[in-house]
């Protein structure tokens, strides 16, 4: 799929073991799952690989066995665009813009966002969990054509 003129990946976050019937309808039809920590239950991701492959970091809260295996922190090449992914964007230790990177996606916050520094797109894709305070339940779709990557905030969870 690497090479595909274009891609939509669902980046998803914050689940805290409760992965919602909307979340996985607005999931449907993405090409790749990332998620950005949080997972809180194996089986997330077990449902989430029913979708699509998935990508995932380790959140402060996946101390459990099972989460032992996934990483801190990854960096992934999505149709030829360089992905990192982490869980808290506090914990980036490193310049996006030296290390190449396109796209910086990150949970922790539960607080959706979308934006662009020095030519680097940073998306938060909000909480698809437990509604925490007034925060909206979201997820993000990624979309890279031509190696060019975009993102929007989907609220219709």
């Amino acid at each position: 799929m690497a090479n595909a003129s274009s891609l939509t990946v669902g980046l998803i976050s914050d689940t805290h073991g409760l992965l919602r019937p909307q979340a996985l309808e607005a999931l449907q039809g993405v090409h790749r799952i990332i998620h950005a920590g949080d997972i809180g239950a194996e089986d997330v991701l077990a449902a989430l690989r029913r979708v699509a492959p998935v990508d995932a970091v380790r959140g402060n809260n996946d101390r459990d066995p099972w989460a032992r295996h996934i990483p801190a922190q990854l960096t992934l090449d999505i149709g030829g665009v360089a992905v990192h992914v982490l869980h808290d964007l506090k914990e980036l230790d490193l310049d996006p813009v030296r290390a190449g990177l396109r796209v910086i996606v990150a949970g922790h916050s539960h607080k959706p966002d979308v934006s662009e520094r020095d030519g680097v797109l940073y998306v938060n894709p909000g909480s698809a969990g437990p509604r925490r305070f007034r925060l909206p339940v979201t997820i993000a779709h990624l979309q890279i054509s031509s190696g060019h990557p975009t993102a929007r905030i989907c609220y219709h969870l």
